[in-house]
């Protein structure tokens, strides 16, 4: 099963969905924007890839955090802060739950090899 998370109106998400469309990929839509996102899930994102990869820090929700929200950042705090504000998640996610795999972000080549298309 493949599921995407993110937001529907990024478009990064947008050409990530396109392209999975495209390819005929089968896949479940988690808005987490909508939805949320709760630390169980979360969890073992950052223990495959590490909550510095899925920690967004270009984004206008990372600077408008407080200084004090920014600092000291490790994998529990990390954790709280996209549960709390899930558009500090990078986007999209992309999770394969039969593989136990996950994609942060979108690229053609990427999604090639992760669903091995």
């Amino acid at each position: 099963m493949i599921t995407i998370y993110g937001i529907k109106n990024c478009d990064t998400m947008k050409k990530a969905r396109q392209w999975l469309d495209e390819h005929s990929v089968v896949y479940h839509f988690h808005d987490y924007r909508k939805a949320g996102i709760s630390p169980e899930l979360i969890q073992p994102w950052i223990e495959k890839v590490g909550w510095e990869t899925l920690l967004n820090k270009r984004g206008t929700t990372w600077r408008n955090l407080s200084e004090e929200e920014k600092t000291d950042i490790d994998a529990a705090k990390a954790a709280q802060l996209m549960c709390k504000q899930p558009a500090l998640i990078k986007r999209p996610v992309l999770v394969d739950s039969e593989q136990d795999e996950i994609q942060v972000g979108f690229s053609t080549e990427a999604y090639h090899r992760f669903l091995r298309d």
